[in-house]
């Protein structure tokens, strides 16, 4: 990868720090244009945009304004999700709402900003994405009296079933198979558990309460066993384990010294690559927890981010301050291919496709043509 990139494409974007995703020569990003949060359907090739529907009333807060959520894509249809708890499901050809939701009319979830006192999705924003499991699509609501979770018919918006009592943080739910059984894993406000998706069932449950609820990672399964970490209890691993029909989750190790606020980890085999505690890159043992190395020089003053996306046997890492490196998966020693400048201080997430890089921060979204990053 050069020092210098040039892009293939860039347009201007207005704020907010969800994620860009393609599907199929697709693109679709949301942010605000100073009134409303927007979701935009762009062509990949050529980075002309082929639609636009404004869908919530815009959001802001000390960190910036727009939408904070990450689209996501089923078939002929995108889902995206506003600050303040406004759910869509949009045609993916032109754009028309399909069906919508509200978590504060729906679910009595009340979105308060700045005004709460917690660190939960109430205040800084509904920014986990929902996932699509057969035909539901399951979203994280965060009412306290029945619907951590809901599932929702993906094609009509009917609730299905709602499960659990925890607020939400700003992490989503993944599906993952453990101990045998296939099972929705979310980190709450007040807990890491999997629920049974046929049902909506809490099938384990883990307390995991913290001051300012500020759980912003995402579970990373390796086996059978579920990874997460936070600014407060550092980094914890637990074993889910069936004993006849009942599941347990058993604490494996706890690294309690590596407290990632934002990032979350990804695995390659047995090892975890991850942004650190102390402004630096770690590489630990998935089975231990124990650091197997650590790079200093991925943050400087508050700086505290960076995602990974994992390309064959490297690293893609996209730094807060905009820098992209191409890191060998290497658990022995850190090991950096090439760098460059894509673009300015950024809390989205890149999306990769087809060797091309998507990358947006508060002003622009470029499209970078990467050649030999697997």
């Amino acid at each position: 990868m050069p020092g210098e990139l040039k892009p293939v494409w860039k347009i201007p974007v207005g704020g907010g720090f969800s994620s860009p995703v393609v599907v199929s020569g697709k693109l679709v990003y949301l942010d605000e244009n100073g009134r409303q949060e927007v979701a935009h359907l762009i062509d990949t090739k050529t980075g002309r945009e082929v639609w636009n529907v404004p869908f919530a009333d815009r959001f802001e807060d000390e960190w910036g304004a727009g939408p904070r959520s990450t689209p996501f894509f089923d078939g002929d249809r995108v889902y995206v999700q506003s600050c303040n708890g406004e759910f869509r499901c949009l045609s993916l050809a032109d754009g028309k709402v399909i069906w919508g939701t509200s978590f504060e009319k729906d679910f009595g979830v009340k979105f308060l900003g700045s005004k709460a006192n917690a660190g939960t999705a109430t205040r800084r924003g509904n920014d986990g994405s929902g996932v699509i499991d057969g035909d539901s699509v399951i979203v994280p609501v965060g009412a306290t009296d029945g619907g951590t979770l809901v599932w929702l018919h993906k094609l009509t918006g009917k609730v299905t079933w709602k499960s659990g009592d925890d607020e939400a943080a700003y992490s989503s739910p993944i599906i993952a198979t453990l101990a045998g059984v296939r099972q929705v894993v979310y980190l709450s406000a007040d807990s890491l558990a999997g629920y049974e998706p046929g049902d909506g069932k809490i099938l384990w449950r883990v307390p995991l309460k913290t001051d300012a609820k500020r759980h912003a990672c995402s579970p990373v399964i390796v086996g059978d066993s579920v990874t997460v970490n936070s600014h407060s209890f550092g980094t914890l691993c637990f074993k889910i384990v069936k004993e006849g029909d009942r599941f347990k989750a058993v604490e494996a190790w706890a690294n309690k010294d590596l407290k990632t606020n934002l990032g979350t980890a990804v695995a390659v085999g047995d090892y975890l690559y991850n942004q650190g505690a102390n402004r630096d890159y770690v590489c630990l043992d998935a089975n231990t927890g124990r650091l197997k190395w650590s790079q200093p020089g991925f943050g400087q003053g508050k700086k505290d981010y960076s995602s990974t996306i994992v390309a064959g046997k490297n690293l893609l890492v996209l730094t807060e301050d905009g820098t992209l490196l191409l890191l060998a998966a290497n658990p022995a020693r850190y090991t950096e291919l090439g760098r460059a400048q894509v673009c300015g201080n950024t809390w989205s997430f890149p999306a990769y496709a087809d060797g091309k890089l998507y990358v947006r921060d508060g002003r622009q979204l470029a499209c970078y043509m990467l050649a030999g990053a697997n």
